[in-house]
């Protein structure tokens, strides 16, 4: 740009002044008070940019002498030149030159700790964002960082970055030491372009001698002014923020510190600081906000957590264990067991997002984290130990979440951290050993964790049925430290009648082997010490017995029906096995096929812990044979049938389909099944195959088999309840067939992305056949039932129209079923035109009416039910004949099992039929054990602590249920009990127990006698299960029972001296007849997990928990703090009012009572239930007045900060088990809509916007508190927040005097709040 004369002349006039000032060696200030009278009677506004670049120009380098250095440190004095602009222009003129030009080094460090450190006044001088914009176009600081805005704030972080990083590049290049730093290329200009000449040519040999000394005394002070810039509150800050947001330029800067600190010669010699400190001070930048500060309130909180943490270790009469850590593992496994619902997501992905938040919340180590998950896991086999009897899953699920679920997810772990270790180091090849270091350290903690179970001998005893497998892990070891080969993983054809006594082996042994196979541990663990208790010379040198199994398959041999019995029994050991069969399962023969699908499905999937995610992949994926390219239809399915029902039989029971849930393959079982039900159900009967057998295998049987199965991957019998009560809020959700496609297909479209978390890399194993997606339309036939059963549930049912094709199937069901009544009594329903032939012909033409596809028939089943009821209503049919035939429609198609609950549950809703009295003459009678079964029940809810009033005289009045629900008992209870019919069983079992607990007391009792008097050892279940019906008909009973969840907890039941509280007082041993005499008390925790499904009210269950919460916070500073006046509390060293460790052992109870709160909350309803109660209830809670807020002394007391500090707790746990505490790539797409909701809220709070109902003390309590656990444990969060919500939550912390902790907040959330962060850190000087 040309300038005007105006300015050339203004401009020529200042080099003349400084010339003339130069020539007669004017006092400096005089000059500049010329300079500044001369430049403001021209309108130039100081201080000038313009005369800033002119004089450094014309200093640099034909007039550097000291004379004109004294007038531009007068000027910078005077401020009529603006400092920071000057130390840019001579940084990239003076470091570069500094070996020809010592002495103007010398002079610029000296300018630099004078100046360089009084970013005030600078920051908000006049037009400072011209300033900054220049100083950026000097040093090219956007373009060097990589960061596009020029706000001031970010620019001056920049700055002082670049102006230190500059200095150690320099004194490093000054060393020789440059070459040594891995980055080789400066990003500072640090040598000259031009040509440097020899000094010693250049001038005499005393200048040299001189400029050799102070060169040397150069690099020694550019390290001392480093370390003032690390010393100094300001500066440290602001490099802080350099390293918190630019960590790949950080992580060079530290190496080349690095390599001064070790290889500097010139910091050997310094008497200012040390190699050692200079290091130390570079570490600690993240700790500087703690330095020289008067402590606030969230640093009062730090102090006390970390004291608290403490107390966890040493507290274990008071319940607060360290195990009590990792509370919500141990509720979320027991939750898992519950069978009632399936789910879509994997327990791999949940034990993962927990881990991750408790670690991060409880500031502990990987070691720590990985040894409270085993435990959890192990506490959980150990609660199955002795399990009662009953349709529930049971150990194969717990097994699988112990050595399957858990090794996975510490894999996943540990692949995480080091993947993202291996990017930083790819980002900044400067931190490569940093990564390899970070890699060894976490296995080195699973190392350790596992070593360290060890310790607990009372949870390695191992279940009985498993107790051999544990033998043969011990074995294993034994014969490897003693030199003998070991074939097999399993040791499948081992006999090990010869091997020592002292090789039993226990559930670490287990451990162990899954981590060996998944290459978590090696063989180096049969070394750990006290691992093998036997002598090497105790192993015979010789093992007896058959080849293995599986070792035999390897080898080649055929498929004979031995070697199909072994490895059915027998879980492979590897991949490679698994493969072989897969292969098999695929390419064989017939017969070969089904013997493959048959060993999949067996102890393979129940007990192949090391390979049983590629064994349910594998088993989902024959589920969807290959179409064939000259296949028009799906006739190619026709020969597949055979062995597809063994897969249809083989994974149907309870353990299997909560195998498949757990490892989170539910959405694509039920995207292969549903082709399969549309195909077998449109099949017409005529078509059949021969087993080897001689079973002869149907359409109608294969799709029983599927539709069965697939029924059981959602709710399909929820009661229309749910559907009615649209004015509240549920709890939970349930997954419908259209959402689990939904999910199937999201997966199947997120196959081969390579930026896939490695929680996801069973993806890359696609069970699917084909990444289309799939959608209920391409299934007519079972979209119509499903829309047939929406229907149902919705209103009653629409006439049947007579001569219509389903009337035709209708009428001849009917007959088959009442063939007997039709024989000797009226017909149940008006004969039709054709209709009364003789009997054989009649037969025949029922044979013929009912000989259709399955789907036809069950189109006509809500028909046939409805009148069949009717008929049994008006005495036309007999309870009996009722009973038995709907077992002959059940047995003649399996699958109308489904339209029987589905009919039946919809009737007992509507409430339109007449009760049926269960006398024992009409209806089968419970009399036998129903008062006993209620003695039972209220024993149970009484050794629990839970006070329920009688809900009905069960003994007295007659029994009755309704007629739809006696029809559908008296079904089941035809039923013989084996494994023919569990999977029935298995389908109708949770329906009529959902369908009963919606009914008026006593049905549930009722049934559950009636079943106990059918199923003896399924006694104790049943009546655990009626117990659960309580809190459905009473929700102060629900309340009541979180009550002594809580107190059980915290150890709260019994005197200070003697409880326990823990994990073990809320899940104790789960239930079942373990003393001697009856059932054992069940413990309350259990008892919730079993019924918080039923709890529909968010609302309701929100305030609940958080009032009790509340209270067990108060009950615990009335028990745990000292009891002396306030003036004797004082705590000088935190600033508190009350004694240190008391409020350290109290906060350390009232966090578990946070974790406790939280993880019952989550547990409860998932993440929308906390998203519900962090964006509604939370702030609904601060607004409403609290008597409790108003108790004397409270307001400013030590209790109501303990209540702030455990709702922030509450608050924090549940929102890192719903949102995650990741990076926005992996969190939830809702996590920045309900964090901006709820810090908003506080925000507009803090501003005065809206008026409050808590305490003051709760109120800043609960914000210091949350906010500092967001910094600590969650930063990533705040990058989700909109900028707005965090400058206004900012300025409202300020507001507080809480600029440290504003702080923090600002430095965590990102680039874009640099800026506001360096100049609050100016402004205050902190």
């Amino acid at each position: 740009m040309v300038m005007s004369y105006q300015q050339e002349t203004i401009w020529a006039s200042v080099i003349e002044l400084t010339k003339l000032a130069q020539h007669k060696l004017t006092d400096p200030l005089t000059w500049a008070v010329q300079l500044s009278s001369s430049l403001s009677s021209a309108g130039v506004s100081l201080p000038s940019i313009e005369a800033a670049k002119l004089i450094v120009d014309y200093i640099c380098w034909e007039n550097s002498v000291p004379i004109t250095w004294k007038f531009l440190e007068m000027a910078l004095s005077m401020k009529i030149l603006p400092p920071m602009l000057v130390l840019a222009l001579l940084s990239v003129r003076v470091v570069p030159c500094r070996r020809r030009q010592p002495a103007a080094y010398r002079i610029y460090m000296e300018l630099l700790k004078r100046h360089g450190f009084s970013l005030s006044s600078q920051i908000n001088g006049q037009h400072h964002l011209k300033i900054m914009e220049s100083v950026d176009d000097v040093l090219h600081l956007s373009k060097s960082f990589g960061l596009e805005a020029r706000e001031p704030g970010i620019l001056v972080v920049e700055f002082v970055f670049s102006i230190v990083w500059q200095l150690i590049d320099a004194s490093l290049d000054d060393e020789g030491l440059l070459e040594l730093a891995p980055r080789k290329d400066c990003k500072w200009p640090i040598k000259s372009q031009d040509m440097e000449i020899d000094d010693n040519n250049y001038f005499d040999e005393k200048t040299a001698e001189r400029h050799e000394g102070l060169r040397k005394m150069n690099t020694l002070l550019a390290i001392e002014v480093t370390g003032d810039l690390f010393r100094d509150k300001v500066t440290s800050r602001i490099l802080y923020l350099a390293q918190r947001n630019m960590p790949a330029n950080w992580e060079s800067f530290k190496e080349g510190l690095k390599i001064l600190a070790a290889k500097s010669s010139a910091l050997r010699i310094s008497k200012n600081i040390t190699a050692d400190a200079l290091l130390q001070l570079t570490s600690d930048a993240h700790r500087v906000f703690a330095r020289d500060c008067n402590r606030s309130s969230h640093q009062q909180f730090h102090a006390v957590m970390a004291s608290s943490l403490l107390i966890f270790s040493s507290a274990q009469c008071r319940g607060a264990t360290h195990s009590a850590l990792w509370l919500p593992i141990d509720i979320f496994l027991e939750d898992t067991m519950d069978g009632s619902q399936v789910v879509a997501t994997s327990a791999t992905e949940t034990v993962i997002g927990l881990v991750k938040a408790l670690k991060a919340v409880n500031q502990t180590t990987w070691n720590d984290a990985f040894l409270g998950l085993w435990i959890a896991a192990l506490r959980l086999v150990q609660r199955e130990r002795d399990p009662s009897e009953g349709p529930v899953p049971r150990l194969d699920t717990c097994l699988c979440l112990l050595l399957s679920i858990t090794p996975l997810a510490i894999i996943n772990i540990i692949e995480e951290v080091e993947n993202s270790a291996i990017d930083e180091a790819e980002h900044c090849p400067t931190n490569k050993k940093n990564g390899k270091q970070v890699r060894g350290d976490i296995r080195n903690d699973l190392i350790s964790s596992v070593q360290q179970l060890g310790h607990y001998e009372g949870l390695l005893t191992p279940p009985g049925s498993v107790s051999s497998v544990a033998n043969q892990a011990a074995a294993k070891a034994m014969m490897f430290l003693s030199g003998l080969t070991v074939g097999s993983g399993y040791l499948d054809g081992v006999t090990l009648c010869d091997m020592p006594v002292s090789c039993a082996g226990n559930m670490r042994h287990l451990i162990v082997e899954a981590c060996i196979a998944r290459n978590l541990l090696d063989t180096s663990a049969y070394t750990w010490p006290g691992y093998v208790n036997g002598r090497s010379n105790e192993i015979p040198r010789s093992v007896t017995g058959q080849m293995p199994g599986w070792l035999s398959l390897m080898k080649g041999s055929p498929l004979t029906p031995s070697l199909i019995s072994a490895l059915v029994k027998t879980p492979a050991s590897s991949l490679s096995e698994l493969e072989k069969v897969y292969e098999i399962a695929i390419n064989g023969s017939d017969e070969e096929k089904i013997s493959a699908t048959t060993i999949l499905c067996g102890a393979s999937l129940t007990r192949g812990w090391n390979i049983q995610e590629h064994t349910v992949v594998f088993i989902t994926r024959l589920l969807s044979p290959p179409v064939p390219a000259e296949n028009s239809g799906g006739s190619y399915l026709i020969p597949c049938a055979p062995y597809l029902n063994v897969i249809f039989l083989g994974v149907t029971t309870v353990d299997c389909v909560q195998i498949f849930s757990i490892h989170g393959l539910i959405p694509e079982l039920a995207g292969a099944l549903m082709p399969l039900c549309e195909f077998f159900g449109s099949c017409s009967p005529s078509i059949s195959w021969t087993l080897k057998s001689g079973e002869e295998l149907t359409p109608h049987a294969v799709f029983s088999n599927a539709f069965t199965l697939l029924l059981k991957l959602w709710r399909f019998y929820q009661p229309p309840l749910e559907h009615v009560m649209a004015d509240k809020a549920l709890v939970g959700t349930q997954m419908t067939p259209e959402d689990l496609l939904h999910v199937c297909n999201s997966r199947l479209a997120s196959v081969g992305n390579s930026r896939q978390e490695p929680t996801k890399r069973l993806s890359r194993l696609t069970s699917m056949p084909s990444t289309e997606p799939i959608f209920m339309d391409s299934f007519p036939k079972l979209k119509l039932w499903y829309r047939q059963h929406q229907a149902c549930i919705a209103s009653p049912l629409s006439s049947l129209v007579p001569g219509t094709p389903v009337y035709q199937i209708f009428d001849g069901l009917l007959n088959m079923m009442f063939r007997k009544v039709n024989k000797s009594g009226q017909p149940l329903t008006p004969t039709t035109s054709g209709s009364s032939n003789s009997s054989g012909s009649a037969v025949e033409d029922i044979s013929l009416r009912i000989k259709v596809p399955a789907w036809d028939i069950l189109e006509a089943v809500p028909f046939v039910l409805d009148a069949s009821l009717t008929a049994c209503a008006y005495g036309k049919l007999s309870p009996r004949e009722l009973a038995t035939g709907l077992k002959d429609l059940a047995d003649f198609l399996p699958a109308s099992l489904a339209t029987i609950v589905s009919y039946f549950s919809a009737e007992v809703t509507r409430g339109l039929w007449k009760p049926a009295s269960m006398n024992g003459t009409d209806w089968p009678s419970p009399a036998a054990n129903l008062a006993m079964i209620e003695q039972h029940i209220h024993k149970i809810l009484a050794d629990t602590g839970v006070d329920v009033p009688s809900l009905g005289p069960v003994g007295s009045a007659p029994a009755t249920l309704p007629l739809p629900l006696a029809a559908l008992v008296s079904l089941t209870i035809t039923y013989k009990l084996d494994r023919e019919t569990d999977r029935y069983l298995n389908l109708v079992g949770p329906a009529l127990n959902t369908l009963a607990a919606g009914c008026p007391w006593p049905c549930m009792p009722i049934i559950a006698s009636l079943w106990a008097q059918k199923v003896k050892r399924w006694s104790d279940f049943l009546v655990f299960s009626a117990s659960n019906n309580v809190f459905q008909h009473d929700s102060q009973a629900v309340v009541q029972l979180l009550r002594v969840c809580f107190r059980s907890t915290l150890g709260l039941n019994s005197s200070p001296l003697l409880n326990s509280g823990g994990v073990g007082a809320l899940l104790g041993h789960g239930f079942g007849s373990h003393i001697s005499g009856g059932l054992a008390p069940v413990a309350p925790g259990i008892l919730y997990l079993r019924v918080h499904r039923s709890v529909r009210n968010v609302m309701f269950m929100s305030k609940e928990i958080v009032t009790l919460l509340m209270d067990s916070v108060k009950d615990i500073a009335t028990r745990g703090l000292p009891t002396e006046k306030p003036e004797k509390q004082t705590n000088a060293r935190h600033g508190m009012r009350f004694n240190e460790v008391s409020l350290a052992a109290a906060m350390a109870r009232v966090k578990l009572a946070a974790t406790l709160g939280a993880s019952i909350v989550w547990i409860t309803g998932g993440a929308d239930f906390v998203h519900s109660l962090i964006k509604e209830y939370l702030p609904t809670w601060f607004i409403s007045v609290h008597e409790s807020a108003h108790e004397k002394g409270e307001s400013e007391g030590i209790l109501a900060r303990l209540r702030g500090y455990a709702l922030a707790y509450f608050s924090m746990l549940s929102g890192t088990f719903a949102l995650g505490i990741g990076s926005a790539i992996t969190a939830p797409k809702r996590r920045p809509h309900v964090l901006g909701k709820h810090l908003a809220f506080i925000a507009s709070a803090l501003d005065g916007k809206i008026s409050l109902g808590c305490c003051e003390a709760t109120w800043r309590a609960y914000v210091t508190g949350f906010v500092t656990l967001i910094v600590g444990c969650a930063p990533a969060w705040m990058l989700d927040v909109d900028i707005k919500i965090l400058k206004s939550l900012s300025n409202g912390l300020r507001k507080w005097g809480e600029e440290e902790l504003d702080l923090d907040l600002l430095a965590v959330s990102g680039s874009r709040a640099m800026g506001a962060a360096a100049e609050l850190i100016i402004e205050n000087r902190f």
